[in-house]
């Protein structure tokens, strides 16, 4: 008789009302993170993965893909199947993969989290509409960290005014493609928000040369890429004699999954809308 592991056993005698969750990207760093914390979480259960046609790992075992024990679950190259078998789609992948998934995710009415950045305005605009048929939580960072620390950022940056220049600096690994970060650029708008000002009309994302003297009301950004820096942000406010720093320094990706893992199990039962983290944490309004 073949023993079954004890990952396998937790999967298979899952309840039924257990949430049943799919990763679009098991393979990728993250994707193995939240392979390992759906399948290590008593009220949720792994019920398949996707990657990209093609992939090496298609038809590979899931859990041993994410460095644990097998799941009796092969990585599918299907992600449209996924949302089928799915209560629940955790994906931190890319932009123009994460709106046909959202499309996915409307038609089928089921749970999308969203942890992908870098999205453009049109395509934010997508995502609104495919959330108007089911629960869609998107945020640039899963964190309740960094959650509390743009609640912080919108605080500060309302009771101080435009004699205090806001200067965003991030740090992430040499891999990531879009710079500044998501959540960067999400703690700008919560500084743009404080300061009841819209981002774009502020923001100062490079600077290069004779650039002359800074603009009063700017909000900068700096940005930095080396080595495996899972995420480090720092949001300045100086004024003349003092300077003011909140900052958020991730060292495991852990974080992240935990956060994700936590808005799917939120949303069971939400009607239709695209949500935040703050929805989730109960930190919006």
């Amino acid at each position: 008789m073949t023993r079954r592991t004890g990952t396998e056993a937790k999967q298979s005698n899952a309840k039924a009302t257990a949430l049943k969750v799919g990763i679009v990207g098991c393979a990728g760093r993250m994707g193995q993170m939240l392979v390992r914390a759906v399948a290590a979480n008593d009220h949720c259960l792994v019920v398949g993965g996707s990657e990209r046609p093609g992939a090496a790992v298609i038809g590979k075992d899931i859990g041993l893909a994410a460095g644990i024990d097998p799941l009796g679950i092969g990585i599918t190259a299907d992600a449209a199947d996924l949302f089928t078998q799915a209560d629940a789609v955790l994906e931190f992948t890319s932009p123009a993969a994460t709106i046909q998934h959202a499309e996915f995710a409307a038609k089928k009415k089921k749970i999308h989290v969203i942890g992908t950045t870098g999205f453009e305005s049109a395509q934010l605009a997508a995502l609104g509409r495919a959330a108007k048929q089911t629960a869609i939580v998107l945020a640039p960072n899963m964190s309740l960290g960094v959650n509390l620390l743009l609640q912080l950022v919108e605080r500060v940056a309302h009771a101080l005014d435009a004699d205090w220049d806001i200067e965003i600096l991030e740090m992430h690994h040499r891999g990531k493609v879009d710079a500044p970060s998501g959540t960067a650029l999400a703690l700008g708008r919560a500084a743009a928000a404080g300061r009841r000002t819209d981002l774009d009309a502020v923001a100062k994302r490079a600077r290069d040369g004779v650039t002359g003297a800074r603009k009063r009301g700017d909000v900068g950004f700096a940005v930095l890429r080396g080595g495996d820096v899972v995420g480090d942000h720092r949001v300045v406010f100086a004024t003349e004699g003092e300077r003011i720093e909140l900052g958020h320094v991730a060292t495991s990706r852990e974080i992240y999954a935990r956060g994700a893992l936590r808005a799917a199990l939120w949303a069971q039962g939400r009607p239709p809308g695209l949500y935040s983290m703050a929805d989730v944490l109960g930190l919006s309004g």
